[in-house]
């Protein structure tokens, strides 16, 4: 229910309708517009709530959607009802090339779906989805008409051999003024410039009106300035009967192909219609997402219940005024629930009240009129079954009502209709009359529609309304907010507290004498001027301790964004750490491999030198000198080791020339291999177990290998040596392994954000998330996903339940991000 009758006019809502018609591409959608109004059906706003914001998606995603050929063929296709009627050629034109874009439309909503899964644009899908498109009429239409939208030659023989007639009767006829006008035109008759033109619908030739007389025939027209006439010759006249005649046989052709058509067309015409309000409601939706994005308008949370809490709400109309002017609006953070059902607004005149209860009613209307709102996507909007408004001066000379009276006509009209589905804007509540019996009665209608269980807004100045807000439950004042320095108004809306009218300081400001502010203060009482000046204090204490929090605010963000890059940096520097000491170990090892084959290199050519002293000094003098030039203390340290390999050379020198004297009496004698011996090949250190003995061949199986070598080739060994060998595989971990854990541990971040994914692209991050936190020991992480819907919070919670090693989750404070992140606490 809609109180008053003018209720669009007085909250701006006509405008706002105006606005979107201008984006409609044709009559189709503004009709539309014209039929948008009021819902309270929960179902019906949230479908046209959620279509206008899929359409937003289009338009800011995808530039693919056909816009082309927006044309409303629904009168003539009604027309043709009635037999014996047809489609102008331009009707069909337009009827071709608006049934491709429905059809085009159709095809856009089809194929914008991921896979086998859901629609990309759900609700304009199911909009989208019984559809009828006509492919077959377009074939037949493009059979009749050529790409100008006119009749080809060939949409049938008959026209054909009409238009084939014409165009041989006409180049004869040419021809023949041709002929004529080069003999005029050598006598002299007419100009040398002149060409045949056409007059009436027939081929004349331009003649001065002096030589009229030398050229027989019709004469059909003349110049404006009478210096020319058009005659037609006498050769040429029949001719031109017959290209008259010719063409009215033409257009009957014509006529008669367009009813044959319209024959077809006849029976598809409902279906068609259908189609056509299929284009006119996509023309609206596209208007009012149009209006979305200029006014910066979004979806907030909508819900079946009574509420409003909105942040940075602003005025649409007031944005684009302002916008012109290159202002910025002041934006609105208002809150109406169960138990602050009426905000009672007090502040200084001018100050804001009026626009704060206008932008309530127009923003309130709009949601239900299933039009996008300008505040923040994590504001709650609900649903209420009644507005009632109450602004302006309502006096009507006709009906004999004052100002007053026509209020109290109004608040009539809402004590008895109001109930806990109600919302009431009521402006300068209890004004127009006698102050104190006037605060009296509106302190008594402030009662009943609070014992009623409604909601509202209202503005007022009156004390005792103020007091009584105070210290009545399910009401709360709020206060425009005012420099009292400037002595100018904030348009800032601030709820818990009542607002001052500022009366003596605006008096002041406007140069009123202050013998006359000094009387009025005595006459008020020291009572009221000292509660005003209270009521000032608290607004200025409350202004100071908001920009001090503001202050803190940022202070803290911008510690945030320090800290953050402190960490970065010295994550930065670790990591360079980490490539300085690889690359120093780098270097070390190359220069320990160069050592050590130095070392090898010299050791082998001293034994290759049997430890002849000239050459054992000249490579020590060798080594030396790569010593020196190395500087490694491990080389230096080798002195003893090349001595003692001298030493151990001598005495293997000695002790083969001992074992050479007995060498021929020495009796090889190899060891007996057996089925289930540990053995090894010579020379390696890799131990199997001997599974087969065939004469001098042995079947040996190393692990899960089997090789069948000589029995010479091999020796026997523990069998221990199997059982340790296997458990250094099993308890093996390479440093590589751990060097990875080091690193993620040090690069692990307890914060992930997947705001904008979809659901399954955010579930998918969340499980590597989660698995990395349980690898690095971690106890807590935050997930940000936003508020938006509520759907991805909701998909992420379900799915955090059926993980491991999660102790429980809830959400951030309200301080750092509220329900828009969850924090993850891990065994």
């Amino acid at each position: 229910m809609i109180y008053p009758q003018n209720f669009e006019q007085k909250i701006g809502f006509d405008k706002v309708r105006q606005l979107v018609k201008e984006k409609c591409l044709s009559s189709l959608g503004t009709e539309r517009t014209d039929e948008m109004s009021f819902l309270f059906d929960y179902d019906s706003i949230k479908k046209l709530l959620y279509q206008t914001n899929e359409f937003v998606r289009i338009l800011d995603e995808d530039d693919e959607f056909p816009v082309n050929y927006f044309f409303d063929v629904r009168p003539a296709l009604k027309r043709i009802r009635v037999e014996g009627t047809y489609l102008t050629e331009q009707e069909l034109f337009d009827l071709r090339r608006s049934l491709e874009t429905i059809q085009a439309i159709v095809r856009f909503f089809k194929n914008n779906k991921e896979g086998d899964e859901e629609p990309i644009y759900p609700y304009l899908s199911e909009l989208a989805g019984d559809v009828a498109v006509f492919p077959q009429l377009i074939s037949r239409i493009d059979s009749i008409l050529d790409k100008f939208g006119r009749v080809k030659d060939n949409a049938s023989a008959e026209l054909a051999h009409i238009r084939n007639s014409i165009s041989s009767t006409l180049s004869g006829i040419s021809r023949n003024l041709n002929s004529i006008l080069r003999v005029a035109q050598s006598e002299g008759f007419v100009d040398k410039d002149v060409t045949p033109t056409m007059r009436d619908g027939r081929l004349v030739i331009p003649v001065a009106p002096s030589f009229k007389r030398k050229i027989k025939g019709i004469v059909h027209d003349e110049s404006a300035s009478g210096k020319t006439v058009f005659i037609e010759p006498a050769e040429v006249v029949e001719a031109n009967n017959r290209v008259r005649e010719l063409e009215s046989e033409e257009r009957r052709e014509i006529i008669r192909i367009l009813s044959d058509f319209a024959g077809l067309l006849r029976p598809e015409a409902d279906k068609i219609i259908c189609s056509y309000e299929f284009m006119a409601e996509i023309d609206f939706i596209r208007a009012k997402a149009l209006f979305a994005k200029e006014t910066n308008s979004t979806l907030p949370v909508f819900e079946n219940c009574r509420q409003i809490d909105w942040f940075h709400a602003i005025h649409p109309l007031l944005f684009l005024s302002l916008q012109k002017q290159q202002k910025q609006v002041i934006p609105l953070d208002i809150s109406l629930d169960d138990k602050n059902r009426i905000l009672l607004i007090s502040g200084p005149n001018a100050g804001g009240k009026s626009v704060c209860l206008k932008t309530v009613g127009l923003l309130q209307y709009m949601l239900q009129s299933g039009l996008l709102i300008p505040v923040y996507d994590n504001s709650r909007t609900g649903i209420f079954r009644d507005i009632f408004i109450d602004i302006g001066d309502e006096q009507s000379i006709e009906n004999d009502l004052s100002t007053y009276s026509s209020h109290l006509t109004n608040m009539k009209y809402f004590v008895r209709n109001c109930n806990d589905s109600s919302i009431l804007l009521i402006d300068e509540f209890g004004g127009g009359t006698e102050p104190q019996i006037g605060g009296a009665i509106a302190e008594a209608l402030l009662d009943r529609f609070n014992r009623r269980k409604s909601y509202g807004v209202i503005t007022t100045h009156y004390h005792n309304l103020k007091h009584f807000a105070e210290d009545t439950d399910g009401i709360i004042n709020g206060a425009m907010l005012y420099d009292r320095h400037l002595m100018q108004p904030l348009f800032k809306l601030s709820i818990g507290n009542p607002g001052s009218s500022f009366a003596i300081e605006i008096a002041r400001k406007i140069g009123l004498p202050e013998d006359v502010i000094s009387d009025a203060s005595q006459k008020v009482g020291s009572d009221y001027i000292d509660m005003d000046k209270y009521l000032q204090d608290i607004v200025r204490d409350k202004r100071y301790w908001e920009s001090k929090r503001q202050g803190i605010r940022q202070k803290e963000k911008k510690l945030e964004e320090i800290t953050e890059r402190y960490e970065n940096d010295i994550k930065a520097l670790e990591k360079q750490r980490k490539e300085w000491i690889l690359q120093a170990k780098s270097q070390a090892e190359h220069i320990l491999s160069e050592a050590n084959a130095r070392i090898e290199n010299t050791i082998r050519q001293i034994k290759e030198a049997q430890a002849e002293k000239e050459k054992t000094r000249e490579i020590r003098r060798q080594l030396d000198e790569f010593k020196n030039s190395v500087g490694s203390e491990q080389i230096i340290t080798t002195d003893d080791k090349i001595t003692r390999k001298i030493q151990k050379i001598k005495e293997r020198e000695e002790k083969k020339k001992q074992q050479s004297k007995h060498k021929e009496k020495k009796i090889f004698k190899p060891e007996v291999i057996e089925i289930g011996d540990a053995v090894r090949l010579k020379g390696q250190t890799s131990v199997g177990e001997v599974i087969a003995v065939d004469d001098k061949e042995v079947q040996v199986a190393f692990g899960m290998i089997k090789s069948t070598v000589k029995a010479e080739r091999l020796e026997k060994v523990s069998r221990n040596q199997i059982k340790r060998e296997n458990n250094t595989k099993a308890t093996f971990v390479s440093s590589q392994t751990t060097e990875h854990m080091r690193e993620k541990q040090l690069n692990f971040r307890q914060e992930l954000d997947v705001r904008g994914m979809r659901a399954d692209e955010a579930l998918q991050a969340v499980t590597y998330f989660i698995d990395d936190a349980i690898q690095v020991n971690s106890s807590r992480v935050r997930i940000l996903h936003g508020t938006g819907t509520g759907a991805l919070r909701q998909a992420i919670r379900q799915y955090l339940h059926t993980l491991p090693g999660i102790r429980s989750f809830r959400d951030e404070h309200v301080q750092f991000g509220g329900a828009g992140i969850t924090i993850v606490e891990l065994d």
